[in-house]
């Protein structure tokens, strides 16, 4: 093998260990599922069968998975947050993740939880913005008025403030942080409470989407994306 044909295998390994599989988990079952004929079955279809296919995702699942997709993008090492704003129509209006404001660089703030001096300036807690702030602020100049929220992680209570304040009806979240008596998480559903903010849960069942960008095999030739029929 030559020079030239190491640097290519060499090449081509790197490429698909680093961008072979972008995957993300998660594990739910709304308590009201939009697509009740929503199955699991990985089987053939078969060509001449004219009936739609049925293991599609739910809207409940697809605002969901991109809420989990957005997180994705946030910096902070420690907790990953994301957030996907949809009209009744089922449009998706914003996505947000946590992240520090735009200008603001990722590299020259903290991000530590705690500061071994006390000073809650060395934490990302005063700059930091929430997935459900950016999700609002994102969107494309329309009204968040009457729309629901899907958030990966309950709203702590400054976040529940803006999106009372933005006309939110809905909020779906995924898991609940920390303790429920915390008084951060208390004050959010009082406020959801009597700003008549329907709130649900989504519930934990094993589920998964995978997508597969693209791979490299040893000539350095790419195949073309592969997506799963139904996992």
């Amino acid at each position: 093998m030559n020079t030239r044909e190491v640097g290519l295998v060499s090449a081509a390994s790197l490429a698909g260990a680093i961008a072979s599989f972008i995957t993300f988990n998660y594990f739910f079952t709304p308590k009201t599922n939009r697509n009740p004929h929503q199955t699991t079955d990985s089987s053939p279809h078969d060509p001449f069968d004219p009936s739609k296919r049925q293991c599609y995702l739910s809207w409940d699942d697809y605002f969901m998975a991109i809420a989990f997709l957005s997180a994705q993008r946030s910096k902070d090492p420690n907790r990953q947050v994301g957030a996907c704003l949809v009209n009744q129509n089922d449009v998706i209006l914003g996505i947000g993740y946590n992240g520090f404001p735009r200008g603001c660089s990722d590299d020259k703030l903290p991000w530590a939880k705690k500061s071994k001096r006390g000073d809650a300036l060395e934490t990302k807690y005063p700059y930091v913005c929430h997935a459900e702030v950016n999700a609002i602020l994102n969107t494309n100049h329309a009204s968040a008025s009457g729309q629901r929220l899907y958030v990966t992680m309950f709203p702590c209570n400054e976040c529940a403030k803006l999106i009372i304040q933005s006309g939110v009806s809905e909020v779906i979240y995924f898991v609940e942080k920390g303790k429920s008596s915390d008084v951060a998480y208390v004050a959010s559903r009082k406020l959801f409470s009597m700003a008549s903010i329907k709130v649900s849960q989504i519930q934990a069942k094993c589920f998964e989407v995978a997508c597969s960008i693209f791979t490299a095999s040893a000539n350095g030739k790419f195949h073309k994306p592969q997506f799963p029929a139904c996992l």
